[in-house]
């Protein structure tokens, strides 16, 4: 039977940028494309649990009155995703994100415009409470305020509902009530050297790393690695490993990491206990996304992953 998520999180519109390079200050640079595409790093993780995982899939969320945010409501309607609780605010327009995609690489750097994602509110979580409660797992990341990503939690938690968070992008502290009430942390290297001060560059540095967060409550530790796969520590089933990564030609790594989180979501078991698996599988659908352009339009099916396993 699928898993029920809930994801509370970002919607933006993704204009993609095509360049060969990044510019140096002050050099202005021709662009060899443009395109848009929806994306927000919870509307992703919601899309790649919904169709690359199978999952009953729900969102908590916020989106601006105008078209744009029209447009995001109808594409995640378009992958089954529940939407009643994504308030349309009336102050703020939808958010933005504008990618930098280097094309001989297939890296990116990203600017975002929070605009309506930072008017979610605790009162959104409370009305939410329902279909909290009835979620295997609620998963958050920090493009919304995170007093609202720590009430949901602290909700998950009380009711029994596991919770899985996306520190990304990386905040310089992140609240211990929060943490004490995160079953799952999934950082990337980048954001797991940020929160934890440790440089994560070998599998000593990285259990120093999960040993921090083991500190602050998370009894599991994801770090991804890009190229290089990921590190899962899981101090209740005593696993401590890599898993290593798909090679592939990357052609855009937007949506690597949030493929992976919705994935991983969607597969894996209430009690943690197959979690080398469901992030082998989240892996396998990780790198299928990379090799197609735009976030959501990247992410694959469940039949799509399913078959590299065949």
């Amino acid at each position: 039977m699928a898993n029920k998520i809930v994801i509370l999180g970002s919607l933006n519109l993704d204009s993609i940028l095509q360049i060969s390079r990044l510019p140096q200050p002050g050099e202005t640079l021709s662009m060899t494309g443009k395109n848009s595409a929806p994306g927000g790093k919870g509307a992703n993780q919601a899309v790649a649990a919904a169709r690359a995982g199978g999952a009953q899939t729900a969102f908590i969320g916020r989106v601006g009155q105008d078209e744009t945010g029209n447009f995001l409501l109808e594409t995640l309607k378009k992958d089954h995703i529940e939407t009643d609780h994504i308030v349309v605010d009336h102050q703020k327009d939808t958010g933005q994100a504008y990618i930098l995609l280097q094309t001989t690489t297939g890296q990116n750097s990203i600017l975002v415009y929070g605009g309506a994602n930072q008017n979610l509110s605790l009162t959104d979580v409370k009305n939410a409470h329902s279909i909290i409660k009835e979620a295997d797992f609620l998963i958050s990341q920090f493009e919304t305020p995170v007093e609202v990503t720590t009430a949901a939690f602290v909700y998950a938690h009380n009711v029994g509902v596991k919770t899985i968070l996306n520190p990304a992008p990386a905040l310089d502290q992140i609240p211990a009530q929060l943490l004490a009430a995160t079953d799952l942390i999934c950082p990337n290297e980048t954001e797991a050297q940020a929160l934890s001060n440790v440089s994560v560059t070998d599998l000593n540095s990285m259990r120093q790393a999960a040993a921090f967060f083991q500190k602050q409550g998370c009894a599991r530790t994801i770090i991804t690695l890009g190229a290089r796969g990921a590190y899962i520590y899981d101090n209740q089933h005593k696993i401590d490993q890599f898993v290593d990564a798909f090679k592939v030609k990357a052609v855009d790594t937007t949506a690597a990491g949030d493929t992976f989180i919705g994935a991983l979501g969607a597969v894996l078991k209430t009690d943690f206990s197959n979690l080398v698996a469901a992030t082998l599988y989240a892996n396998r659908a990780s790198s299928l996304a990379v090799q197609k352009l735009g976030a959501q339009p990247s992410i694959p099916t469940a039949d799509q992953v399913q078959s590299y396993f065949n």
